[in-house]
C-alpha cells in the first residue's frame, strides 16, 4: 500500500467490504485520505475491519439484493461521520458471488441469486449513489463497478457469473453516458484470477493448479495489483475517464 493518491475530502461507500477485494479497497482508500463506509451483510466482520482502519471507517450493514437495504445503507453511510450528513461522492460496487457450477446442473435459484447480487445489486448501488450525488450537487462523482475477465472469456462452470459481469460492463458504459453531464464518471475494473475466499478451495485442487499453470506467468494475481488503478479511478485525476473498462489480469487472457 505504498502508492499515494490524495483522496482527502472524499467519502466512499464500498459494497462487499467484509472480506477479499472489498476489504482491500476500504484499507487503501482510507490510507489515502478518504472516509470509507464499509457495506456488507456480515456486520461483525465489518466492525472488525472498521476498528482496524480507525476513525476514517464505518460499518454499514446492507444486502445489495434488496433495494430497500441499499437505500438504508446509503442513509447510514451519510450519517456515519458526524452530526451533519456527509455526501457520498465515491461508490465501489464490489459485492459479488461466484455462482459456480455446470450450467446443466445448477438450480434456477442459484442463477437468480448470482444475477441478483452481481448485476442487479451493482446497478442499483450505482443508481442510488448517482441519485444522491446529483441531489447534493456533487460534480466530481466517481463510481467504480467490479467486473471480471470472465465477461469476455468463455467460462465453463461460471456461466451465470460471467453473464452477470458482462452485464456490469455494459451497464456501466450506459450509465456513464447517461450521467456524463452531471460530472459522474462510471468505470469498471475487470480483474483476472486472484485468490480470495470465493475461489480459494478451487485453486488448491489439481484442476485449479492446472488452470494456473496455463496462465502466461503461471501464477495468480496479487490483490495489490488493483491498488493503483482503483485509487486513480476514485480520484479527481480521473475526470476525463468514464465508460471505460480496465482489464487488470497479469496477462491471463493473452
Amino acid at each position: 500500500m505504498s502508492l499515494s493518491v490524495n483522496l482527502s475530502g472524499r467519502t466512499a461507500l464500498i459494497t462487499g467490504a467484509s472480506s477479499g477485494l472489498g476489504s482491500r479497497f476500504g484499507k487503501i482508500l482510507a490510507a489515502n485520505g478518504a472516509q470509507v463506509a464499509l457495506g456488507a451483510r456480515r456486520r461483525d466482520r465489518l466492525e472488525a475491519l472498521a476498528n482496524e482502519i480507525g476513525g476514517a471507517a464505518a460499518a454499514v450493514e446492507m444486502d445489495v439484493a434488496r433495494e430497500a437495504d441499499i437505500i438504508a445503507g446509503f442513509d447510514a453511510a451519510e450519517a456515519a461521520f458526524g452530526p451533519e450528513k456527509t455526501t457520498i461522492d465515491t461508490v465501489i460496487a464490489n459485492a459479488g458471488v461466484d455462482g459456480a457450477g455446470m450450467m446443466t446442473s445448477i438450480s434456477e435459484e442459484e442463477v437468480e441469486h448470482t444475477l441478483a447480487i452481481n448485476l442487479k445489486g451493482a446497478i442499483l448501488t450505482a443508481r442510488e449513489g448517482a441519485k444522491r450525488m446529483m441531489a447534493n450537487g456533487v460534480t466530481k462523482g466517481r463510481i467504480v463497478m467490479i467486473a471480471s475477465i470472465t465477461a469476455f472469456e468463455p467460462s465453463p462452470g461460471l456461466v451465470a457469473y460471467a453473464a452477470s459481469k458482462a452485464g456490469v460492463v455494459q451497464a456501466a458504459r450506459s450509465m456513464a453516458r447517461e450521467w456524463a453531464r452531471a460530472g459522474i464518471c462510471v468505470n469498471t475494473v475487470s480483474p483476472g484470477y486472484i485468490r480470495t475466499a470465493i475461489n480459494d478451495e478451487w485453486f488448491d485442487t489439481d484442476l485449479g493448479k492446472k488452470q494456473i499453470a496455463r496462465f502466461p506467468k503461471r501464477r495468480l494475481m496479487g490483490e495489490e495489483g488493483l491498488d493503483g488503478p482503483m485509487l486513480f479511478l476514485c480520484s479527481d485525476a480521473a475526470e476525463f475517464v468514464t465508460g471505460t473498462d480496465f482489464v487488470l489480469d497479469d496477462g491471463q487472457t493473452l
